[in-house]
């Protein structure tokens, strides 16, 4: 058996079962007597490490033993740490030193593409294969490393589950059983105050999230990224509501990229690398509107990175584990430009350019009450086990 030397990483934001999945590929692999290279924050640690120098390396790069991934599935995050650096998007003033000066000097604010600065380092780190765990922006690189020739393999993860190409990935599940939970406890002191509660919940252009967690913890209203929504009727949805509760309150989930009729998103702060501004704010956009239509008070809370926080529930464990088997066969077999998927409720693998050919968002007509703005799953037969 020829020993291969593998490169993993994590890239965009963290969400809980990543390091289960690292632990998984990890020892499977040093089961077999290859050797496994884990790249510290992400597509960053790429551009940033100078092969061949020690101490570089030693910031960038950690050769992974046994020991070092002993524990790590029993907390989220990730344990490489992660960022959102675009190779095919970095400013001129974020170039390491060891970069050549003609790439270096200009504007520093200019964005320049350093895909081929960053396939030349993978071959100096005598990577034979990468994989690369992330959402839909970090693995649009890996499609581009996949047409420059690298071998690669794609592992999908996002808890809004909007990467395209598969009907699953890490972190889903765990940010959904959170929000649960987090809107239930917050029954607690919305009703002790008979108020209206506003909760915001992550997702930018896919209102899965919002919706399963919405279904699931029988929130009266909830407005998802897909569909605007029409502020003077959700205030008189919710008013309704309140009053038909025996304790005199009402619950509204919303997506982060929800927009009201002829609006737009809430959003501030500069782009990142993949051109997304942050999102935040809706939560707050709509608790002031309902207040001033409604003259009741009004409690908002964003649950934002609490979502993402904890270790993996026991679906986003075993999917993670799978996945990273998964993964680590077609590095065994010598097959790359592949992203891990789950299709139809069955394990499979595509190729990873399905990730940049759609999007993945909530089948409205199917599963969404546009009229009364509330999740609708009035029939399931047939359907996948998250619905679509």
């Amino acid at each position: 058996m020829t020993r291969k030397r593998i490169g993993i990483l994590t890239g965009g934001g963290d969400v809980p079962g990543l390091n289960a999945c690292m632990r998984t590929f990890t020892l499977r692999a040093l089961d077999d007597g290859h050797e496994v290279i884990g790249i510290r924050r992400g597509w960053g640690g790429l551009i940033d490490v100078l092969p061949g120098d020690a101490r570089s390396e030693a910031e960038h790069l950690l050769e992974l033993e046994r020991i070092d991934v002993r524990a790590i599935d029993r907390t989220g995050g990730t344990f490489l740490h992660t960022s959102r650096t675009n190779p095919m998007q970095v400013r001129r003033k974020d170039l390491p030193e060891h970069y050549p000066r003609e790439l270096r000097e200009g504007d520093p604010q200019e964005k320049l593409d350093v895909t081929a600065q960053t396939v030349r380092t993978i071959e100096q780190l005598r990577l034979d294969h990468l994989v690369a765990i992330g959402g839909d922006d970090t693995l649009s690189f890996a499609v581009r490393l996949d047409r420059e020739g690298v071998p690669i393999i794609a592992i999908p993860k996002t808890m809004d589950n909007d990467v395209h190409g598969t009907d699953y990935s890490i972190g889903f599940s765990t940010a959904v059983t959170r929000s649960v939970n987090f809107i239930n406890d917050l029954r607690a002191p919305v009703g002790s105050h008979e108020r209206i509660a506003v909760i915001e919940l992550f997702g930018r252009y896919s209102g899965e999230t919002a919706l399963v967690s919405g279904y699931l913890s029988s929130a009266d209203r909830t407005l998802i990224a897909e569909v605007p929504f029409d502020l003077d009727r959700i205030a008189d949805l919710l008013l309704a509501d309140k009053y038909a509760n025996p304790s005199l309150y009402s619950i509204l989930v919303v997506s982060e990229g929800a927009r009201p009729l002829g609006g737009t998103m809430v959003i501030g702060g500069e782009a990142d690398a993949f051109g997304h501004r942050k999102l935040g704010g809706i939560g707050d956009f709509l608790g002031s509107a309902i207040q001033a239509r409604t003259g009741h008070e009004v409690m908002v809370q964003r649950l934002a990175y609490l979502m993402r926080s904890g270790p993996p529930d026991s679906l986003d464990r075993i999917v993670a584990n799978n996945f990273a088997g998964l993964a680590y066969e077609s590095v065994q077999q010598g097959k790359s430009g592949l992203l891990m998927a789950i299709r139809g409720g069955r394990y499979a693998t595509v190729p990873v350019s399905a990730v940049t050919e759609g999007r993945r968002q909530v089948d409205v007509a199917e599963l969404y009450d546009t009229v009364e703005y509330r999740p609708r799953v009035s029939h399931v037969l047939g359907k996948p086990m998250f619905l679509y």
